[in-house]
């Protein structure tokens, strides 16, 4: 005899694996559309409209304060797009997991990326921010005072980023953020590699190349060096990735031990 399967109340199954019709079983149609069923009928669900709209719910999830909204408002004068409050509220939140006491930044930018990184650092932790152009660092360290943090839980270094990165420790950081131009990824991933403790965390703001990162037809220089750091972290054995839809794509790793 062929043991009749759990969830086949309404049906036997045969030596073929099949399923023999039961006599028991009401006919299709036959079932009384009761407010229960109708209740659990399918709705179609747009699901594009569902991720935008998520999206834009998560960028406002966690609200800047005025600090922040004043140093945002300090790079649109000087022409730079800060990274979103979604990007932030995820740069403190690995900051924080991390329990990050060394953390290094690549584009200093006006201040925005580094006042959530020291807000999910730990009090005591320093953070080493890198940019060329002196006057977004100036604005920059008025912020971060602004924010609260002492002098010396910042060190600003003006540089290029390759020029900086070299002099750096090896292996004693908790995190390295690259919000720089793309043709600096590649570079200055493989430095975050050798800086960063195992276990941890590279984060590259840009990963969707303004949005060509999925088109085959986009060949751009940019999008075609994005494209290729994406692939490199994912399928390498140094690292364990995930690619966040934040702001304008968040990638970020952790180094394996």
């Amino acid at each position: 005899m062929v043991p009749r399967h759990r969830f086949d109340s309404w049906g036997d199954r045969d030596p073929g694996g099949g399923v023999t019709a039961n006599p028991r079983r009401p006919p299709l149609g036959s079932y009384p559309q009761t407010r229960r069923h109708r209740r659990c009928a399918i709705i179609p669900v747009d699901r594009s409209a569902v991720a935008s709209q998520g999206l834009q719910f998560a960028e406002g999830y966690v609200v800047e304060d005025l600090v922040l909204q004043t140093a945002r408002t300090l790079a649109r004068e000087v022409g730079l797009r800060a990274v979103m409050p979604g990007v932030g509220a995820t740069l403190r939140l690995l900051a924080a997991a991390g329990n990050a006491r060394a953390v290094v930044e690549i584009g200093t930018g006006t201040g925005v990326s580094g006042i959530w990184l020291l807000r999910g650092m730990r009090t005591d932790g320093v953070l080493t921010t890198i940019d060329l152009e002196t006057e977004h660092q100036r604005i920059a360290r008025r912020i971060f005072l602004e924010a609260g943090f002492a002098p010396a839980r910042t060190r600003i270094i003006t540089g290029r980023a390759l020029d900086v990165l070299p002099r750096l420790a090896d292996g004693v950081y908790d995190m390295v953020f690259v919000d720089a131009e793309a043709a600096e990824f590649s570079a200055s991933t493989a430095a975050a590699l050798r800086l960063l403790r195992p276990g941890g965390v590279l984060a590259i703001h840009g990963a969707f190349a303004g949005g060509r990162i999925a088109d085959p037809a986009a060949r751009d220089p940019d999008t075609v060096t994005v494209r290729e750091v994406v692939k490199a972290v994912r399928e390498s054995d140094d690292w364990t990735p995930a690619l966040l839809p934040t702001g304008e794509g968040l990638l970020v790793a952790v180094k394996r031990g």
